[in-house]
C-alpha cells in the first residue's frame, strides 16, 4: 500500500511479545484484527513490517487470545522486536511480503539440481535477510545434505555465506585461528590455544558458535567466565590490546546466514559435510582469518568414523580454503572418547582453568591436545621453525603467561564469578557405576553428549556429566564411571532413564581397547 489512506488503514501499534523464537522473526495478529480480515493474511505467511524508516520480514502467527495481542496491535517475538528497533506502541505498517528473488533457485535446489555461484549468492542473501520461512529453510538444509554438494557448490556456498555479512580486515598477517568440526564432548582446546597464541604475540580473534547439537560450545563455556556477546567495536578494542578474544560470533554479524541455518539444523540434528565446510570456513573468512588449524576428530562415535572419510573431508576443506586464499593445516586427531574430565559448560570451564593454572587435577588429555594444536598454530609464525611449536606452547603454558593472558581477556570481556577449584554445579546428582570388573575399552561420544543435554546443558551451565574413567583405565564392579548433575528433577529423571538404557561405556579386556587413528 502506498497511499496515505492505505498506510493509515494498515497501521497497528507494535507490541513486544516475550517469546524466544531463536533466530526467526515471528509476528502475531489477532484473528479479529481488521487488517487480518481485510488483507487476507494467512498463518505462516511472510509479512513485511515497517516503522520509522526500517523494515523487517516475519512469519505470521494468528492468535485468539487478546492477552497476547489485541485487535489493533501487532505482536513481535523477541528476535523480531530487536531487529525492528521500534518502541512499544509505535505505529507500524504491515503488508504482504514479496516472494524472495531467489525462489526459483531455491526450488531447483530442493528438487536436487546443481546450483551455480550466482544462485547461491542470491539464496544466501535472502536467507540472511530473513526472507524465507523456517519450513522453506528446512527444505533447503535437507536438500543440500541429501543431494551431496559437489566441491564447486561447497565453494560457492562458502563464498556466499562469507559475503552476506560483515567482513573484518585486521590489516596484518598472519591472523590465526583454530577450529574443530565438533562431535567430541569436552573438546575445549580453543580456550587454551587462544591465550597461549596471544601470549606469543600472534593475532587470534576467536569468534565461536554456541552449541548446535552438543552439550556445550566454546561460547557457552567461555560464558561461565566472561561475557561473550560483545559489540563489534568492543571486540576489536580487546583484540587490538590483548591480541585475542573468545567471543560469540553472531554478535559480530559474521556470516549471519550461517546463524539462521544453524537454527534449523539444530532441531533436525543435521550437519552434512558440505554445510559443515561452508559454515566453518565462511565464519573464518568473514572474521579476517588468514591461517587456520582445523581439528578433525576420528573415532567410532565421532562425526567422522573412518580414515577414508576423514581424508575426503580434509581434502574438501583444503580445496575450498585454497581458493579462498586461506592457509589451512587440517589435523586428524583421536576422537575415540570425550576430551577432558567434564561435559557441560561449567565442568568444561573448570577443566580449562585447571590446565591453565597447573592444577594437579587438570585433565592431561586436554592439556596435551591443546598444546599440540597450539604448536601447529605457532608454526604459522615465520620465525618459528617447523616442529618447535609444541615446546614453545608448553613453555608459555607452564610459565604462567597463558593464564595471565586468559585473565586479561576475561577481565576485558567482563569477568563473571567462577571458582575452578569448586565450580557451582547443578545440585541434583546420581552416579552411573560399572557393571563388571575390567578395562574401559570404548566410550560412546554420542550417547554421553545426549545424556549431558538431557541434564539441561548447555542452557543450564552447571548441568552435565563429570567423568571418572577414560579409555584403557581399570574399573571394578560398582565403582562410578561418571556423575550426572542436573538442576531440575525432570531433567534428572530424563537423564537417569537414558543412562539406564546404556551407560555409554564398554568394559572388557586390555586387548579390546579401540585402536587409535590420528596424526598425533
Amino acid at each position: 500500500m502506498t497511499s496515505d489512506a492505505g498506510a493509515a488503514s494498515n497501521a497497528l501499534a507494535v507490541k513486544r511479545v516475550g517469546i524466544d523464537t531463536y533466530r526467526e522473526n515471528v509476528a502475531y495478529l489477532h484473528r479479529r484484527c481488521p487488517l487480518y480480515l481485510s488483507e487476507g493474511f494467512q498463518a505462516l505467511a511472510k509479512i513485511e513490517v515497517r516503522a520509522n524508516g526500517r523494515s523487517i520480514l516475519a512469519s505470521l502467527n494468528i492468535v485468539d487470545d487478546a492477552g497476547i495481542v489485541a485487535e489493533q496491535e501487532l505482536g513481535l517475538s523477541e528476535e523480531a522486536f530487536a531487529q525492528l528497533g521500534a518502541a512499544p506502541g509505535t505505529p507500524v505498517q504491515v503488508d504482504h511480503a514479496p516472494p524472495p528473488a531467489s525462489i526459483s533457485a531455491w526450488r531447483r535446489k530442493v528438487e536436487g539440481e546443481r546450483l551455480g555461484r550466482a544462485d547461491y549468492h542470491a539464496v544466501i542473501e535472502d536467507i540472511a535477510r530473513h526472507r524465507y520461512s523456517k519450513i522453506e529453510l528446512a527444505a533447503f538444509v535437507v536438500s543440500t545434505g541429501h543431494f551431496d554438494l559437489d566441491r564447486e557448490e561447497v565453494l560457492f556456498l562458502t563464498e556466499a555465506m562469507a559475503a552476506a555479512g560483515r567482513t573484518l580486515d585486521w590489516h596484518e598477517r598472519p591472523v590465526v585461528d583454530k577450529h574443530s568440526i565438533g562431535g567430541i564432548p569436552g573438546n575445549r582446546t580453543s580456550m587454551l590455544i587462544v591465550p597461549i597464541v596471544a601470549a606469543h604475540g600472534m593475532l587470534i580473534p576467536k569468534t565461536s558458535s554456541r552449541a548446535i547439537t552438543s552439550p556445550a560450545g566454546t561460547a557457552d563455556t567461555m560464558e561461565c567466565l566472561a561475557d561473550v556477546e560483545l559489540p563489534f567495536s568492543r571486540m576489536e578494542e580487546i583484540v587490538r590490546e590483548l591480541r585475542g578474544c573468545l567471543a560469540w560470533g553472531a554478535s559480530a554479524d559474521l556470516s549471519p546466514a550461517d546463524d539462521v541455518l544453524i537454527a534449523v539444523e539444530r532441531p533436525l540434528s543435521l550437519d552434512s559435510p558440505g554445510q559443515m565446510v561452508a559454515s566453518i570456513l565462511s565464519k573464518k573468512i568473514a572474521a579476517g582469518s588468514t591461517h587456520l588449524v582445523l581439528d578433525i576428530p576420528l573415532g567410532p562415535t565421532a562425526k567422522v568414523r573412518s580414515m577414508p572419510a576423514a581424508q575426503r573431508l580434509k581434502k574438501l576443506f583444503e580445496f575450498v580454503a585454497e581458493r579462498l586464499h586461506l592457509t589451512l593445516d587440517a589435523v586428524i586427531t583421536d576422537g575415540r572418547q570425550p576430551v577432558g574430565a567434564g561435559i557441560g559448560p561449567a565442568l568444561e570451564a573448570r577443566d580449562v582453568m585447571r590446565v591453565l593454572s597447573g592444577d594437579p587435577r587438570a585433565p592431561m588429555d586436554l592439556r596435551q591436545k591443546a598444546l599440540r594444536l597450539a604448536g601447529r598454530v605457532l608454526e604459522f609464525d615465520l620465525d618459528v621453525r617447523g616442529g618447535e611449536g609444541f615446546a614453545m606452547a608448553r613453555d608459555i603454558l607452564d610459565s604462567g603467561r597463558a593464564l595471565a593472558k586468559m585473565d586479561a581477556i576475561i577481565d576485558a570481556q567482563g569477568r563473571r564469578p567462577f571458582d575452578p577449584g569448586a565450580p557451582r554445579l547443578a545440585p541434583l546428582t546420581f552416579e552411573v557405576a560399572a557393571d563388571r570388573d575390567g578395562i574401559v575399552t570404548a566410550i560412546d561420544n554420542q550417547r554421553l553428549s545426549r545424556l549431558a543435554r538431557l541434564t539441561g546443558a548447555p542452557k543450564v551451565q552447571g548441568a552435565g556429566v563429570d567423568l571418572f574413567r577414560k579409555l584403557g583405565e581399570p574399573v571394578e564392579r560398582g565403582e562410578p564411571l561418571y556423575r550426572i548433575h542436573a538442576e531440575y528433577e525432570s531433567d534428572l529423571a530424563f537423564a537417569r532413564e537414558w543412562a539406564a538404557r546404556g551407560s555409554g561405556y564398554a568394559i572388557g579386556e586390555p586387548g579390546d581397547v579401540q585402536r587409535e587413528f590420528a596424526e598425533f
